[in-house]
């Protein structure tokens, strides 16, 4: 088994139907949320949260209901559904990286620009057998804002 160097992890993703609510009960675990902002290339709406001593959060929520959760949320009003890692390299890479010892991925959504992240491209993959693995590329000279 090859070991994933290049790979950190960075954030727990959870699909809410409802975010203040989500909002509200990561303040009372000790979270310190952001103000929502609109991805329209997501189209989603995201909180970044932070804790002093806890995996950071993005609360993730659909603009409209046809939207990318619309299975994720289908008869519950909230769910983890993935994690992030961010990547030393492009995600072509660390695709090939993933793929190395059999790995077997395929791409849900190939890199985008993401708002909450300053621009950095992000990726969506299932990976079989462990589930959606979302990817963050290093940032680039001009990059915003990059919790």
């Amino acid at each position: 088994m090859i070991a994933l160097a290049g790979f950190r992890f960075h954030h727990c993703g959870l699909a809410a139907a409802d975010p203040d609510k989500a909002a509200a009960f990561a303040a009372k675990l000790g979270y310190a949320c952001g103000p929502s902002v609109f991805d329209e290339k997501q189209d989603v709406h995201l909180r970044w949260c932070e804790h002093s001593s806890a995996p950071a959060l993005e609360i993730v929520s659909p603009a409209g209901p046809d939207g990318p959760l619309k299975n994720i949320l289908l008869g519950q009003p909230s769910s983890f559904y993935h994690l992030c890692y961010e990547i030393a390299s492009d995600t072509a890479g660390a695709l090939e990286h993933l793929r190395a010892d059999g790995t077997r991925v395929v791409t849900v959504v190939p890199p985008v620009p993401a708002v909450l992240f300053g621009g950095r491209k992000v990726s969506f993959h299932m990976v079989r057998g462990f589930g959606l693995l979302e990817l963050l590329e290093p940032a680039q000279a001009g990059d915003g804002r990059a919790p």
